[in-house]
């Protein structure tokens, strides 16, 4: 175990770049080099984990954990894989919220929005590229985009609807909602799990009544000794209820989990700005672990904002914990409840179908999330369309703000024709910000 847990640690360590690079970062650690499990199971509990919701990457390593160590692997590998997070962004929001109005920090993070931008568009293309692949899937893309922009359906109702739509489809048979891969399976080598279903890995209603105890009791009755003990209208409770409810809902990943965020948590708490979601987006890509530790910082900012008769950075700090422990708790609980039970059932073709029809919702989700963080961070100055029974943002276009446009086009055509990297990306936008702020331009 003590073997397990180093490389557990190490696979954290390198999960930079969103779930693309740290499922990648697993992989070539797990299944390439250690050899702990074929590609086959790999990608069947990959598949599991994007049906789930919550952050694919930490659940993918807390399922591998738990299948390798049992219930002890799953809590060590899970842990781990957000460890280094959470140091990070608690000392980074620390630090922004401190310091984050001095000239020069202002400008660090003027440049970090800029790239951010960039990086959420050429996410969109990414999964667009992945999960598009037939006419229904384009359509199932444009209508979630039409219905969570223009009529601000709410997030979930739209990647339940897909989740059913796929469902459906797949179960007829319809080879438009055929599952999307997630990388070009080969034949499997020698493992050290090898394809045989461990003993403990073996479904047991006594079991899972075990688990969903346990578990909802860790997730559950720290939330309700909240309510109890300072009132719903507490920011702590708000905190714990709204991340309780994220929990349960956000299908699709980190980017489609941060347009459900800034919906909420900027304009129906108003806990922090749009320009401040953006910076928070970018303190989670440059620290390893999973993008949806920008909740965390989202909890430290309400909390130290409204802090009570706490002072306002031990407010933040229990703030950004209780954020994290009730998103992450639901994790666990899923792995370790439904995993038996998918590795019983390693085909499923109605559930592929779900994961695809999801998937393509996703792109239109995180298409309004770049829309969305496009209108905030060129334009200054918005005005509230409602008409037609639609309602959103739309940009005053005299109040554009030229670097921030300026910045964010060399960003994009960085990433998009040059091939720069997230990091380097980040890096030169961020020193770019200090630059104009050095000249006076900013």
């Amino acid at each position: 175990m003590t073997e397990a847990a180093r490389v557990w640690a190490r696979v954290a360590m390198l999960s930079f770049g969103g779930p693309a690079g740290q499922i990648a970062v697993m992989h070539r650690i797990i299944v390439d080099e250690k050899k702990w499990v074929p590609e086959s199971r790999f990608l069947h509990a990959l598949n599991y984990c994007m049906l789930l919701p919550g952050p694919e990457g930490q659940q993918l390593a807390t399922y591998i954990g738990w299948l390798m160590h049992r219930t002890l692997g799953g809590l060590i590998a899970g842990g781990l894989f957000i460890l280094p997070g959470v140091v990070a962004i608690m000392a980074l929001s620390v630090i922004y919220a401190l310091w984050g109005n001095v000239g020069i920090v202002a400008a660090l993070f003027f440049g970090l929005k800029a790239a951010v931008l960039a990086i959420v568009i050429e996410a969109v293309v990414r999964i667009g590229k992945r999960g598009l692949k037939s006419q229904p899937m384009r359509f199932l893309a444009a209508m979630s985009f039409v219905a969570i922009f223009f009529f601000a359906v709410p997030f979930p109702i739209i990647i339940l609807a897909a989740a059913l739509i796929g469902f459906i489809g797949a179960s007829r048979g319809d080879p438009a909602f055929a599952a999307v891969g997630h990388g070009a399976a080969h034949e499997d080598g020698e493992s050290l799990l090898g394809n045989e279903t461990p003993a403990h890995a073996l479904p047991s209603a006594k079991r899972a009544l075990q688990v969903s105890l346990i578990w909802l009791a860790l997730w559950l009755v720290p939330v309700a000794a909240i309510l109890l003990a300072v009132g719903s209208e507490n920011v702590f409770s708000q905190i714990a209820v709204f991340f309780s409810k994220m929990a349960v809902v956000t299908f699709g990943g980190a980017y489609a989990v941060l347009a459900y965020v800034a919906q909420q948590a900027v304009e129906t708490y108003e806990w922090l700005t749009p320009g401040e979601m953006l910076n928070g987006l970018g303190m989670a890509e440059t620290t390893p672990g999973p993008l949806i530790m920008v909740l965390q910082f989202v909890g430290f900012m309400a909390a130290f904002r409204s802090p009570g008769e706490l002072p306002p950075l031990l407010a933040g700090v229990l703030g950004g914990l209780l954020a994290t422990w009730v998103t992450f708790a639901p994790c666990f609980l899923w792995i370790f409840l439904g995993a038996p039970y998918i590795e019983k059932v390693r085909q499923h073709r109605a559930l592929s179908g779900a994961l695809a029809a999801i998937t393509a919702a996703v792109v239109g989700v995180v298409l309004n999330l770049a829309i969305w963080f496009a209108i905030h961070t060129i334009f200054r100055k918005t005005v509230a369309f409602d008409r037609y029974g639609s309602s959103f943002d739309a940009p005053m276009l005299a109040s554009v703000d030229f670097w921030s446009l300026a910045l964010s086009v060399v960003a994009a055509v960085a990433i998009f024709r040059f091939r720069v990297g997230m990091l380097a990306t980040l890096a030169g936008s961020c020193l770019a910000g200090i630059g104009l702020f050095l000249l006076g331009a900013i």
